[in-house]
Parts: structure tokens; sequence; C-alpha cells
């Protein structure tokens, strides 16, 4: 999976919008001004995607390229390696997953009106 890829599928979930706020090397996806995915631009071999927590605690005992949130909050972020030890589907599902994660946060105006 490559940058261009991830970008194209999450690019067509409601909402989304990207940026770089911490600088021009880490991308963020946001959904409703809320981040769901944060990447390196440069190397993309890894992507920190938000993830409920039992689930995330599983995902991790599971699949070695799934670890806890780098610089994150563990808990409820995961870091997942783009370097083919995680199947591509599940990493795409995942940032799907993400999404609907921070969706569900925003408030029902904001929510309605992303569709």
């Amino acid at each position: 999976m490559n940058l261009a890829e991830f970008r194209e599928h999450c690019a067509r979930l409601a909402g989304f919008s990207e940026d770089l706020p911490f600088g021009p090397d880490v991308l963020a996806f946001r959904v409703g001004g809320k981040i769901f995915a944060l990447m390196d631009v440069d190397l993309f071999e890894s992507v920190n995607l938000k993830c409920d927590p039992e689930r995330a605690v599983e995902l991790r005992e599971r699949h070695a390229g799934i670890t806890p949130g780098y610089h994150m909050n563990k808990r409820h972020w995961n870091t997942v390696l783009t370097d083919g030890s995680v199947p591509d589907r599940l990493l795409l599902e995942l940032a799907e997953h993400s999404h609907a994660l921070v969706l569900a946060t925003l408030p029902k105006k904001v929510r309605e009106q992303l569709g």
C-alpha cells in the first residue's frame, strides 16, 4: 500500500479533509475538523488510526504490525505498519473504523451536514 492509494480510499469517506498541522512532514486526515489518521508524508511506513480500545488490544495481539499509537493515546490509537505485514484490506478497514469513531463524536448537526 502506498500513500496515494491510502489517500484515495480515505478521500471517499464523508467529510474528508487533509492538512499538515505539525509541519511539512506529518499529514493528517480529518473528518469534521478532527483527526482520524496521521502519517509521515515522505516515508508512509505507518499510519496512526483511532480504534475501539477492546479491538485495539485484540489487533495488537494478532498482528505484529499493529502496535500502540506512537505519540498518541495508547488506549485509543494504534500505529499500523504499511509494509505489507498488515494486509491492505485490513488497513483500509481500520481507516474506515477510525473515521467512523471520530465521526460519531461530532455534534449531530455536523454529522447531518456531512451526510
